[in-house]
């Protein structure tokens, strides 16, 4: 997976998440949306066919926005920890 930033500031970062697609851009929207200091969260796609997916997180400037996006990827990858746990418990 590749990152590139494509604007960031102390309350904005849009990045581009090449190669990847609804899926997991959906997720950390969604998981996002649960931090009070985020204003904004949200993501577009040209054309899913030949353009990847980009995020663009805007705070209320007591939370930088990378911080933001690193407590969503932590707090999914939480997540599926507990999902991973209790299929493993499925006989």
């Amino acid at each position: 997976m590749e990152i590139e930033v494509i604007e960031q500031s102390k309350e904005k970062l849009k990045i581009e998440i090449v190669g990847e697609d609804h899926s997991l851009v959906n997720a950390l929207r969604n998981e996002l949306w649960n931090n009070s200091h985020v204003k904004v969260a949200g993501y577009g796609i040209d054309n899913s066919l030949i353009n990847s997916p980009i995020l663009t997180i805007e705070t209320d400037g007591n939370e930088n926005p990378r911080k933001a996006l690193e407590k969503a990827v932590n707090s999914l990858k939480e997540q599926n920890k507990q999902f991973m746990d209790v299929i493993k418990g499925i006989k």
